[in-house]
């Protein structure tokens, strides 16, 4: 395994500015892998990222437009990273996926200011429709 699980995949620039910058939080590198590749085929910039720690040890290089957390992963989960952003200061858009609907799980999102609550497999429909409304987000609180 490589010392560094994060892969920067370019993608061109949309409209008049850059790609809006989507961070993928994923401990599964296939799924972290499938919707990079997903993602960047509409133009956007990803990350992927394979632990929340991993996550966190990035920001001092600037923070994402968005985010899409796995709810579950071991070290850290997807809430508790949210959280942990919180109490930074950092409000970042976010969507949870998950493969697990578990009683009272997407309430909890929802009460983190949660974009979406999508359930693995996630379709590109939901998927898309989610990140335009966490990116519209994004751009009020940095405009």
């Amino acid at each position: 395994m490589p010392q560094s699980s994060a892969a920067m995949v370019p993608g061109p620039a949309r409209d008049e500015g850059a790609a809006s910058h989507i961070a993928i939080i994923d401990d599964d590198v296939g799924v972290g892998r499938a919707l990079a590749r997903l993602i960047k085929a509409n133009s956007y910039r990803v990350q992927v990222y394979h632990s929340a720690l991993e996550f966190l040890d990035s920001l001092n290089a600037g923070t994402p437009d968005c985010l899409i957390v796995d709810l579950q992963m071991e070290e850290m989960t997807g809430l508790q990273l949210v959280h942990q952003l919180a109490d930074m200061g950092l409000r970042i858009p976010s969507i949870f996926v998950t493969a697990r609907d578990e009683p009272g799980m997407q309430q909890a999102c929802e009460a983190t200011g949660a974009v979406a609550f999508l359930l693995k497999p996630v379709m590109s429909e939901p998927l898309f429709g989610a990140i335009e409304v966490a990116l519209k987000g994004s751009a009020r609180s940095h405009g």
